[in-house]
């Protein structure tokens, strides 16, 4: 029986839990940095067997493709010495292919031998590890070959031919396979753009100060703009924070306006201020924050 989306995500999450719990105990879970955001394969597949009495394989054979309707998603990390694919199967199967270069190296066109199990291998050695359904190695020799690799931006795997073999516990029976990924040229990436405008107001009312100012970006993202507020006024120091946000989209520059309470008692006054201004989005297709920052001296009028 074929489980609901809700049941194979529940089910996933319990075997992964199981699995590593079970072969990787004491280990303190994914490696910070390791991964980046997994992005969706366009063109892709993943096809393996093994050898009877293989633990992995069970020694059957398995193929998924994107042509299938199969979920693949790939991420390479930030020095490109990482690839992680994942699959979901459109029959409820799940998959999970890590191949790593030595530390400080990225993966590149060739062979890779004396592969142990990523991500416990040491520095000097190449990472390798096929895992799914439930089923993991504890200890692994291998090796793998890349044919063809190109990398984007914040982990964009664009493209990835590699055959790899995976051992278990030492074993002699292997699981041999494959992996072919062919996605388009990398999205371009979120340039994000601030302006503080040089005039601004101080209100006679409440002490606080107003300033406006404008945002680009080459996306629709959304904006959080923020920053601080500074002014020396007969030897006092008055400072304040502000923050808003505005939905932005490529074309023309979207309009802000934010409102900076002072901290102390003192309120802002007529006069020159100095404005520290930051504008921070996330960028749709990496995930990834993006900032742009902008110090200015902005002319105060009372209100």
């Amino acid at each position: 029986m074929q489980l609901s989306t809700p049941r194979r995500v529940l089910a996933r999450a319990t075997a992964v839990l199981a699995l590593t719990l079970g072969l990787a105990a004491g280990s303190t879970g994914l490696l910070p940095g390791t991964e980046a955001h997994a992005l969706p394969v366009t063109d892709g597949s993943l096809s393996f067997s093994g050898d009877d009495g293989d633990w992995i394989s069970g020694g059957q054979s398995y193929a998924y493709s994107t042509a299938a309707e199969d979920h693949l998603n790939i991420s390479a990390n930030s020095d490109n010495s990482l690839v992680s694919l994942r699959v979901d199967g459109a029959n409820g199967d799940w998959w999970s292919l890590d191949l790593a270069a030595p530390s400080g190296t990225s993966l590149a066109p060739g062979t890779y031998t004396g592969a142990t199990r990523h991500p416990f291998n040491e520095p000097t050695e190449p990472g390798l590890d096929l895992s799914g359904n439930g089923r993991g190695c504890n200890t692994l020799t291998g090796n793998f070959t890349i044919s063809a690799v190109e990398f984007g931006p914040h982990g964009y795997v664009k493209k990835l031919d590699a055959t790899f073999e995976q051992h278990c516990e030492g074993g002699t029976t292997a699981a041999r396979g494959e992996v072919h990924i062919d996605n388009p040229a990398p999205p371009a990436e979120l340039d994000l753009g601030l302006a503080v405008a040089l005039d601004g107001t101080a209100s006679s009312l409440n002490g606080k100060a107003t300033l406006h100012g404008t945002v680009s970006c080459s996306k629709p993202v959304q904006v959080a703009v923020s920053g601080d507020v500074t002014q020396v006024k007969r030897q006092n120091l008055i400072r304040g924070s502000y923050s808003t946000s505005v939905s932005c989209v490529p074309g023309a520059p979207v309009a802000w306006t934010a409102t900076a309470v002072p901290t102390g008692s003192v309120p802002f006054q007529r006069g020159d201020v100095e404005v520290e201004a930051r504008a921070t989005a996330t960028d749709p297709d990496y995930a990834q924050p993006v900032t742009a920052s902008e110090t200015v001296a902005v002319r105060l009028t009372r209100v």
